[in-house]
């Protein structure tokens, strides 16, 4: 039998190599020259290295290994199958051009200064270089491209070609030495991304709608399987969803009275709604309020020891364009191999410059001063930011928990965070309403997830919903129709993370404060929950 943990050492450098991006988001920066290589040979050579690595896997026994060494093993066999399931099955490269934006990679080397301008300009020329072929591999396997991912690849491009010319310049004006270097690359790889964009556009002009975005049951709840990684069926999850949707909506009645002194009532809660929404940034405003609000949740945090805080830097900024166009706001943390004092970046995005004055307004009244407090909460303090700060100081025999984190465990403990901030009293009751508003949208993510790709259903059914049952503005509501088109599954781990994680602080030992609970919470990485449970003893 081998050795587990020189085995998942070799497993994990692997991963590494075969996946620029991979490494990236770790933290890894060996690889940084280079852009993944969908092509049909590699990809192929990939599926090769999971299917080696998961048989050596199965050699393993985990019954004679430790506690943690158990955990990894188990963690490491889910990401070898979902790293296969999604290469041969899902096969997303094939029918998604999002997955190939050289953005985020590009964006890595420029906004965090982990080593000096000319090593990361060095690397940066070297991605640069690699885009027009990246980008011809793209045209050659992609085919039936859904129109929203069309759509929405076009003016994620444009995001990656405005950040090569307005932030390279600046990055080599540090280093001029290497103009000769990171110019022509530049060059090329704008005229690269033109021609992809001139692509991407008579694709939309030809009026195919391509193939359905929709998974269906079968690949959809597959997919759901190996992104959770818990023993709950896709049925019970509905199930739950829909009595945690009529729960949630209950306590959000009960708050509204409280709030306007009227009877607990829907037409209460979009009174008290509506009164909040009259309190609510701009474009030019959103991001100096997030920063505002990071300083009020991490005082919050302090004075009601509720979890240890960290120092880690924390950079609040506008999302950059490359990344609009799926969600409002997103964290993006340094991978746990990073060595350098790097920030996290809180990203939000502004109200889209194209929209119409009526859609900008709904926009910001769904993004009101007290939501965003609470999204604050969900996406920073204590949520996303302070988590993942607490996931890179873990380590073990193995690197295997570096590799990534449980979309559950992140997302649930985020949507945690904003239940006990809410609870104890930041905010008062205006952040309180918006947090329970928040807890319903939870549930219909859940439910819309799965409706829309194992049910058919239409984008009529789900804006009504939403609207109706989950109070959401019409900027809001349709926000999340292209986000559930566009993505599958990702939507259904808020719920099911929350309903693990909040079983997990429930089950607090006695005499334990909440503050050593949530920091024994924290102490073991972004496992999948019964991983965490276990690991627990709980």
């Amino acid at each position: 039998m081998p050795e587990f943990v020189p085995l998942a050492e070799r497993i994990v450098d692997a991963l590494l190599e075969s996946d620029p991006a991979t490494a990236a988001s770790a933290g890894d920066h060996r690889f940084d020259g280079r852009l993944p290589d969908l092509a049909a040979e590699p990809v192929a050579a990939r599926v090769a290295m999971l299917r080696d690595a998961g048989d050596a896997l199965s050699g393993v026994d985990p019954d004679g290994l430790g506690p943690e060494d158990q955990v990894d093993h188990a963690i490491l066999t889910a990401q070898v199958e979902r790293s296969l399931f999604e290469l041969t099955d899902v096969r997303e490269h094939e029918w998604n051009p999002l997955e190939h934006n050289p953005g985020p990679l590009l964006h890595s080397l420029i906004a965090r200064p982990f080593a000096p301008p000319a090593a990361r300009l060095e690397s940066l020329a070297g991605r640069l270089a690699a885009i027009p072929d990246a980008l011809a591999t793209a045209r050659a396997v992609l085919h039936d491209v859904p129109r929203i991912h069309a759509e929405t690849a076009v003016g994620q491009f444009a995001g990656t070609a405005a950040l090569i010319r307005d932030q390279v310049p600046a990055l080599l004006a540090q280093e001029p030495g290497l103009r000769t270097t990171v110019e022509p690359a530049a060059a090329a790889a704008l005229a690269a991304l033109a021609e992809f964009d001139g692509w991407l556009q008579r694709l939309l002009d030809s009026g195919d709608p391509g193939r359905d975005p929709r998974l269906g049951r079968p690949l959809w709840e597959a997919r759901l399987w190996h992104t959770l990684d818990t023993e709950i069926p896709a049925t019970e999850i509905l199930s739950r969803a829909w009595a945690g949707l009529d729960t949630a909506v209950a306590d959000l009645r009960r708050a509204a009275a409280e709030f306007t002194g009227g009877p607990a009532l829907d037409e209460t809660v979009r009174l008290a709604l509506d009164g909040l929404a009259e309190h609510r940034p701009g474009n030019t405003t959103i991001v100096g309020l997030a920063q505002a609000t990071m300083d009020e949740a991490t005082a919050f945090v302090r004075e009601h020891d509720l979890v240890s805080l960290l120092d880690d830097p924390c950079v609040i900024e506008e999302m950059p364009e490359f990344a609009r166009g799926v969600a409002v706001a997103y964290c993006d943390p340094p991978g746990p191999l990073e060595t350098a004092d790097v920030p996290t970046f809180y990203c939000i995005s502004p109200a889209p410059a194209d929209w119409p004055a009526a859609r900008v307004e709904s926009f910001y009244r769904e993004y009101n001063n007290e939501m965003l407090r609470n999204l604050t909460v969900h996406e920073a303090m204590p949520g996303h930011f302070l988590q993942i700060a607490h996931s890179r100081r873990f380590r073990a025999a193995t690197r295997v928990r570096s590799l990534g984190w449980s979309g559950p465990f992140v997302e649930g403990w985020a949507v945690y965070a904003e239940e006990v901030m809410a609870a104890q009293g930041f905010g008062g009751l205006p952040v309180r309403l918006q947090q329970l508003k928040m807890r319903v949208r939870m549930c219909l993510n859940a439910i819309i997830d799965q409706l829309v790709h194992c049910e058919s259903m239409t984008e009529k059914e789900a804006m009504d919903l939403m609207t109706g049952a989950g109070f959401q503005e019409e900027s809001e509501a349709a926000g999340k129709w292209r986000r559930a088109l566009l993505t599958s599954t990702q939507l259904s781990t808020y719920f099911v993370g929350y309903t693990e994680v909040a079983e997990i602080a429930a089950a607090r030992p006695f005499g334990a404060t909440p503050k050593a609970w949530h920091d024994a919470m924290l102490a073991h990485g972004s496992p999948p929950p019964r991983h965490l449970r276990s690991l627990l003893g709980v």
